[in-house]
């Protein structure tokens, strides 16, 4: 299936977002997927601030998602957006970085008052950056439980995301058939 890159945005050690995105790797592993899992929190304040675009840390990014199939950004739902601190990691990636790639928005927040901010802020942030972006998938945090090995208590969310999850893998297949 080829090599997936994971990236959270939470800036939360206890990360409901980050749940969600382990279990989603662990949906592809089963079809066969290398995943490889990167955080906002893995860079350092100064780095972002100062857009240290030669970090070691940021260039490896940079190769991992140069090498992967498809990519999935994940974030909490801050202020009706993305959190800040995940763009300042996105604005150190070259400009058409996501081309030829599948791309899976996951979003996270309290209430479903919150369910547009994949569509009206990630999705068009990750277009900028030239991905194929999927539908995406938003997760209410209520639907979660961080403590549970399997952390997914929804069934419905579970479909869904089961689907997103097979619809990336097709798109994957579909964007290896056009390059």
């Amino acid at each position: 299936m080829g090599k997936i890159v994971i990236l959270s945005g939470s800036p939360s050690v206890n990360s409901g977002t980050d749940k969600v995105l382990g279990y989603v790797g662990k949906l592809l592993q089963e079809r066969g997927s290398d995943v490889v899992f990167h955080s906002v929190r893995d860079f350092e304040a100064e780095t972002l601030v100062k857009a240290d675009f030669q970090n070691v840390r940021i260039k490896g990014l940079i190769r991992d998602i140069e090498g992967a199939d498809g990519v999935i950004v994940g974030s909490p739902v801050y202020k009706a957006s993305y959190t800040g601190v995940l763009k300042s990691v996105l604005d150190l990636l070259p400009e058409n970085i996501l081309k030829s790639k599948a791309v899976l928005p996951i979003m996270s927040g309290g209430s479903s008052s919150h369910v547009l901010a994949i569509d009206f802020a990630l999705k068009p942030l990750l277009g900028v950056l030239k991905g194929e972006v999927l539908q995406g998938v938003y997760v209410m945090d209520a639907q979660v439980d961080k403590e549970a090995e399997v952390p997914i208590v929804d069934v419905a969310l579970e479909r869904r995301l089961v689907s997103q999850v097979d619809e990336l893998v097709g798109a994957i297949a579909r964007v290896r058939q056009t390059i």
